[in-house]
């Protein structure tokens, strides 16, 4: 489980630090195919901000997670539990301000639940 949950945090650690770092750098979102219609309607007017929070909320905080579990720290449960609760955060308001459903909402949902479940379980069984 420990393996598995460390794969889940670099993943997303990995994908969310470099689209959000690509977001920043080219903010009419062209480069993920992502059309500026998306954004009608939000407090944005291209993608550089929501790139920002991407990669801080989400990249960063898995990335800090990833760097505790490799060193074996004892918060690294709860951070983990952390970053699967933000995903899922990050997932939903994604839903609700761009008003759209893609499949890879679904997939980083699951992601996180199972990031959140398994720290959960893992949680108080330290790495032996």
């Amino acid at each position: 489980m420990k393996t598995i949950l460390f794969i889940l945090i670099g993943f997303v650690a990995l994908t969310a630090s470099i689209s959000g770092l690509l977001l920043m750098s080219n903010p009419d979102g062209a480069v993920l195919q992502l059309s500026l219609k998306l954004l009608e309607g939000t407090a944005f007017h291209d993608y550089f901000i929501p790139g920002i929070m991407l990669t801080i909320l989400v990249g960063a905080t898995n990335l800090f997670t990833v760097w505790l579990l490799i060193k074996r720290d004892p918060t690294a449960y709860n951070w983990s539990l952390a970053a699967g609760i933000i995903l899922c955060a990050w997932v939903i308001a994604q839903i609700i301000v761009f008003r759209a459903v893609h499949w890879m909402h679904f997939m980083y949902f699951v992601i996180g639940l199972m990031i959140a479940l398994l720290a959960f379980q893992l949680k108080g069984k330290w790495m032996v």
